[in-house]
């Protein structure tokens, strides 16, 4: 049961969320790349709700029920390319932050994959589905809702 309704509750920091994350979607980056970060932050951080909307979005898109069951095991599985492994590494590491502490060697895997400003705004896509996560998580959204 959702404890409380924070995007009314929080109108304007919610709509503030939804700018900062629809210019994200609509870089260069690409929207299957991007919602691949998504689900495997949404995964990482148990969020249920975020973990349901970005698989069904790259079902929409087309993407195959081995490649999303996959997400959660990217590092042993060989069905990603290696900028998509760069970018879930880069995930993992911005959404653990706290314990990973961003080291040299996915920075610079990272920073092997996309150019400088690509790499700046695949962490700030990385930010606010993080952003989205605990919100989510701290007032228990149920999926589909």
């Amino acid at each position: 049961m959702e404890r409380l309704d924070y995007r009314k509750l929080g109108a304007t920091p919610w709509k503030k969320l939804g700018e900062l994350a629809e210019v994200e979607d609509n870089g260069t980056l690409g929207h299957d790349l991007l919602e691949l970060v998504k689900l495997r932050a949404s995964q990482i951080n148990g969020c249920a709700n975020c973990v349901n909307l970005h698989a069904g979005r790259l079902r929409k898109a087309g993407e195959s029920e081995e490649r999303l069951q996959m997400v959660v095991t990217w590092r042993e599985a060989g069905c990603f390319s290696a900028r998509e492994r760069a970018a879930l590494d880069w995930t993992e590491a911005v959404t653990l932050v706290a314990e990973s502490r961003v080291e040299d060697a996915v920075y610079q895997s990272a920073s092997g994959q996309f150019t400088d400003e690509e790499l700046t705004h695949l962490t700030f896509t990385i930010c606010v589905i993080n952003t989205h996560n605990r919100l989510a998580v701290a007032f228990r959204r149920v999926p589909g809702s």
